[in-house]
């Protein structure tokens, strides 16, 4: 029997707000344990929510980006389940009337187009964090994260591969980064995903039993946990098992899932209206307000690369599919009009060194206007692009400017035709046996001939003067 998966994803995205959704506490990452903390985050008894205005404004931006029809009226409710990071004992987020639903996401798949719908999108506070001795029987308790604002994104069961499901959440982390409510950090945990994952008779219509795969802190382990785990469940159906549905571990150092709990339904967790909570209305102009500050966002950006810059399809995906690194690009093409050559060293050379060294585009080394400088270079012809490669190589690691490490080498460009013939002259003369093949019908040799003068040249000598000098004394 022939099975078909079936993907839903439940995004946790961590709002870029200075303080938390119903107190004033400080979000800040990275801070010492339980200093960022208050009587409300802390559930003491007595104290009062005040709902974060911004985090409201955030989530309207996310609903329009993603064409969700937002609730004119939504409601915050207590999701209520004990964990020791959970100091109220229940948790404030939101279940039947959620903020937005009913939107989607346009993804690519091997060139062909899909669209995922998402079928919520809602506000919730996040719990504390637990860290596990490794030595002892002990865990820790930080609550410096209880009642950080977040979002939680929940697909439609539309995702139909591991590949797919990676695409989606790359676009949908794309997304929260163009429309600055989100650092989509999932090392940090500021971007996380839980996965929903069954399969079925190709070609059926009905859903097979779940589980949901917890712990993918990395588009890569969320690709690999996913086709695990429809692998496990195929291999579990057919050897005659039954699907249980539950929780599932994901542990990257063995690439398997493990079970880890129960599934809970919807009804385990006693949801019931905050009462402390008044119901959130949101008018047609505090949307209109909100729709003016959005940004252009990826689709759009990329279609605009390609009809207006003229930038193959590949091109404009790879550049816009981060912000900082799309703004980079136009930046440089503000000093170097040229859309084609700007884009290949920023997806060759520049993106290489990043990839190396580990680090971003905002942390890289060769800010935008100093590419180009370099460019500019190229283009007046006063280094070659073989030079240029070595110029580049010396500003990541000195961060100096281009024109001053070519003055300062001695880099520029040959181009005066009178010296590069008397460098081609003398390579002929050296290469007697060379000259004689080539004119025999070995044109080949034009490369032995090319490299030769390069050599001599120190790399610096016009290409394109070389090669016609070259012809004419072979050929003329």
């Amino acid at each position: 029997m022939e099975f078909e998966p079936v993907i839903g994803l439940e995004v946790h995205a961590q709002l870029k707000t200075h303080t938390k959704i119903f107190c004033g506490c400080s979000t800040r990452f990275g801070a010492e344990p339980n200093t960022q903390t208050c009587p409300v985050c802390l559930g003491m008894p007595g104290v009062l929510p005040v709902l974060n205005r911004t985090v409201v404004d955030f989530t309207l931006r996310m609903a329009l980006a993603t064409g969700c029809t937002i609730a004119p009226e939504s409601r915050f409710a207590r999701k209520n389940y004990f964990y020791p990071d959970l100091p109220k004992g229940y948790q404030i987020s939101q279940y039947e009337l959620p903020i937005a639903e009913s939107g989607r996401i346009d993804i690519e798949i091997e060139g062909r187009p899909q669209r995922v719908r998402i079928r919520r999108i809602h506000m919730e506070e996040d719990a504390g964090k637990l860290s596990h001795d490794p030595q002892r029987p002990v865990s820790r308790v930080d609550l410096n994260r209880t009642g950080v604002p977040l979002i939680e994104i929940v697909s439609e069961p539309d995702i139909g591969s591991p590949a797919a499901a990676g695409a989606y959440l790359r676009k949908l982390r794309a997304i929260v980064r163009y429309l600055g409510i989100c650092d989509g950090n999932l090392e940090e945990g500021s971007f996380r995903c839980d996965a929903n994952v069954s399969i079925r008779p190709r070609g059926s219509s009905g859903l097979g039993t779940r589980t949901e795969l917890k712990n993918l802190n990395s588009f890569r382990f969320v690709e690999k946990a996913i086709e695990y785990e429809i692998n496990r469940q195929k291999d579990v159906l057919l050897d005659g098992g039954a699907i249980v549905q539950e929780t599932r571990l994901w542990d990257s150092s063995c690439s398997q899932t493990f079970s880890m709990r129960s599934k809970e339904e919807a009804h385990d967790y006693r949801y019931f209206p905050d009462p402390d909570l008044l119901p959130l209305m949101i008018d047609t102009d505090w949307i209109d307000r909100i729709r003016q500050t959005l940004p252009e966002l990826p689709d759009a950006r990329r279609d605009r690369f390609v009809e207006q810059l003229g930038l193959p399809a590949y091109d404009a995906g790879v550049l816009t599919s981060d912000r900082e690194l799309a703004d980079y690009f136009e930046e440089c093409l503000a000093d170097v009009p040229k859309p084609k050559p700007v884009a290949n060293w920023i997806m060759g050379p520049l993106l290489g060194l990043l990839n190396t060294n580990g680090i971003t585009i905002d942390q890289s080394p060769i800010p935008p206007a100093e590419l180009a400088g370099l460019l500019k270079l190229i283009d007046s012809g006063a280094i070659s692009a073989k030079i240029a490669k070595a110029v580049f190589d010396e500003m990541a690691v000195s961060g100096r400017a281009a024109a001053a490490i070519v003055n300062e080498k001695g880099l520029s460009q040959i181009n005066d035709t009178g010296a590069i013939e008397a460098v081609v002259q003398d390579v002929l003369d050296r290469s007697p046996a060379e000259v004689a093949a080539y004119r025999g019908g070995k044109t080949k040799l034009m490369g032995f001939f090319v490299g030769e003068v390069m050599k001599a040249t120190r790399g610096q000598a016009n290409p394109k003067a070389v090669n016609e000098l070259l012809r004419k004394q072979l050929e003329g």
